[in-house]
């Protein structure tokens, strides 16, 4: 069972990654280019360089989840590397908001997301 609680780490990459790369490719990257330990049970989040797809991939104790997300339109509101980080810690809140159209530098919705009601 997937469930993601309060006190769930997450990192998002901020560096844009090859949509191409699976369970191996991200595993190595969460290793080399993050420096974590992909079996710490953190989420490890991945986008494309014109941030309209994402790549999650996670440890779940038993194997590896790897979940994908691709817009039809828009793009993710992606956080900037300003100081030469490679990886930026997010609550759990933040990447609901993050993966449901939330421009998190600003609070508001972005213009291509509509919930249907």
């Amino acid at each position: 069972m997937l469930s993601f609680t309060g006190s769930l780490r997450v990192f998002v990459a901020l560096e844009p990654c090859d949509m191409r790369k699976g369970f191996d490719g991200l595993s190595g990257m969460v290793a080399s280019k993050l420096n974590e330990d992909l079996q710490s049970g953190a989420l490890f989040v991945f986008t494309n360089r014109s941030h309209t797809r994402l790549k999650i991939i996670y440890w779940d104790g038993t194997g590896l989840w790897l979940l994908t997300k691709r817009l039809e339109k828009g793009t993710f509101s992606w956080p900037k590397d300003t100081d030469g980080k490679t990886k930026l810690a997010l609550r759990p809140e933040a990447l609901a908001m993050l993966t449901d159209g939330v421009d998190l530098r600003g609070g508001r919705m972005r213009p291509w997301y509509q919930r249907k009601a």
